[in-house]
């Protein structure tokens, strides 16, 4: 029986990025931690958690994480 290879998962990405249960790839905002002290807490208060990647990351996403 031929021996069947698994791939590997890139593991900066997996550190990066997560799938949603839909299928859909989010990553961490930019930007918050850098000067955080200089900006108002309302500034800080406005970045939201997550976003979405954009369409054309993604198809290199499915590459990096084919288990995803």
């Amino acid at each position: 029986m031929a021996k069947k290879y698994k791939m590997k998962t890139h593991s900066g990405a997996k550190g990066r990025y997560y799938v949603t249960g839909t299928g859909k790839f989010m990553r961490r905002r930019t930007n918050i931690n850098n000067f955080r002290r200089k900006k108002r807490g309302e500034t800080l208060r406005d970045f939201p958690g997550k976003v979405h990647v954009s369409p054309h990351i993604v198809k290199r996403l499915r590459r990096l994480m084919p288990y995803a």
